[in-house]
């Protein structure tokens, strides 16, 4: 089996799994919130811990700007699978603590600790958007709302920003950014919660 740590394209689909463009970067440091708010994010993170598990339809765009469509199933805590439509030849799945990427075309498989990538701030067991968690931007305008979040130990590492519509309040897509600043953009469609999540669609993949 050849295994990278790190290279460029696992780089930039372990980032997180939603636009290039360096305005959409936000600031490290923690925001002030208002009453309203700090409301509204107590309702998004009852509506993260309502999501057990999920099936949808998701459209990636690469740092690079490339454009991938699949599957995505969600199962919190802790699994996540992201299939990617033929020909692509990439896989995506998180379990056992770490996210494993496998190219089929390039026979490369490459982990890192889900602690390490901002992706696994949607698959804790109980989400908290406080404490280890900083917030570092909000907005609500025309019916949407954007969410930045760090952890806080460790912020440099990337930045989760997370898009929801307000009715009924619900996750849409996120942006990944990651340690170098890259952006990784999904957008779900034919969301389905509640679907049964079988054991083997979070095996971890590795070479034949």
């Amino acid at each position: 089996m050849r295994r990278r740590i790190f290279t460029r394209r696992s780089l930039f689909l372990l980032a997180g799994l939603a636009m290039s463009s360096a305005a959409l970067a936000p600031a490290r440091a923690e925001v002030t919130l208002t009453p309203a708010d700090k409301g509204w994010v107590g309702r998004i993170q009852e509506t993260l811990n309502q999501i057990t598990t999920l099936r949808a339809r998701f459209e990636q765009i690469a740092p690079d700007g490339q454009r991938t469509t699949g599957v995505v199933w969600l199962s919190r805590p802790g699994r996540m699978r992201f299939a990617y439509d033929k020909p692509s030849p990439l896989l995506l799945v998180a379990n056992d603590g770490k996210v494993v990427f496998r190219d089929e075309q390039l026979d490369q498989t490459t982990e890192i600790p889900i602690d390490r990538t901002p992706l696994g701030l949607l698959l804790g067991a109980h989400i908290v958007l406080s404490g280890d968690v900083t917030v570092t931007g909000f907005s609500h305008e025309n019916g949407l709302l954007r969410l930045s979040v760090v952890r806080t130990a460790t912020p440099g590492e990337g930045t989760l920003i997370m898009f929801f519509d307000e009715k009924p309040l619900a996750l849409r897509s996120w942006i990944v950014v990651d340690a170098q600043g890259r952006q990784t953009q999904v957008s779900l469609s034919q969301i389905v919660p509640g679907v049964a999540t079988p054991d083997a669609l979070f095996a971890l993949p590795h070479a034949e």
